[in-house]
């Protein structure tokens, strides 16, 4: 299946977002490098319009991971479009500038990844270290 048939990114897709001010995160990277096709939810990092947008399609709310950071939930809490992101450790403007495009589509980098996984160590974020750990020592050969 491609990427943008993927049913949490055609929900994306929808928002008309300003593409370059925006980047999937949390899981999402895990799905453009086809780690994981099942996901529960998308995470979407917003700046500039991307994130005016967002305000007008839902009620922001704080988020969970940062002081400050609000979130937008819609599609039943299935899309999360959040004005940051662990913003102790990355600005909006470097996750989104440093992230890799994929299908036409900005992806935060697995590195990056594999910090806020290894961060947040709930049981799914440990297999998913694991998947990022393998695939990125296979593509280093």
């Amino acid at each position: 299946m491609y990427l943008r048939e993927h049913d949490l990114v055609k929900k994306v897709l929808s928002l008309g977002l300003p593409e370059h001010d925006f980047v999937i995160a949390g899981s999402g990277p895990l799905l453009a490098h086809d780690l994981r096709w099942e996901v529960g939810d998308i995470d979407v990092v917003a700046r500039g319009a991307a994130w005016e947008r967002a305000l007008t399609l839902g009620e922001p709310e704080d988020a969970p991971f940062g002081d400050g950071v609000r979130r937008v939930l819609l599609f039943d809490d299935r899309v999360e479009i959040l004005n940051g992101w662990f913003p102790d450790i990355w600005t909006v403007d470097e996750l989104i500038d440093g992230a890799e495009v994929i299908d036409g589509l900005r992806f935060a980098v697995l590195d990056n990844v594999r910090v806020w996984k290894t961060l947040l160590g709930r049981s799914k974020d440990h297999l998913d270290v694991k998947l990022i750990n393998e695939y990125l020592e296979s593509v280093a050969h």
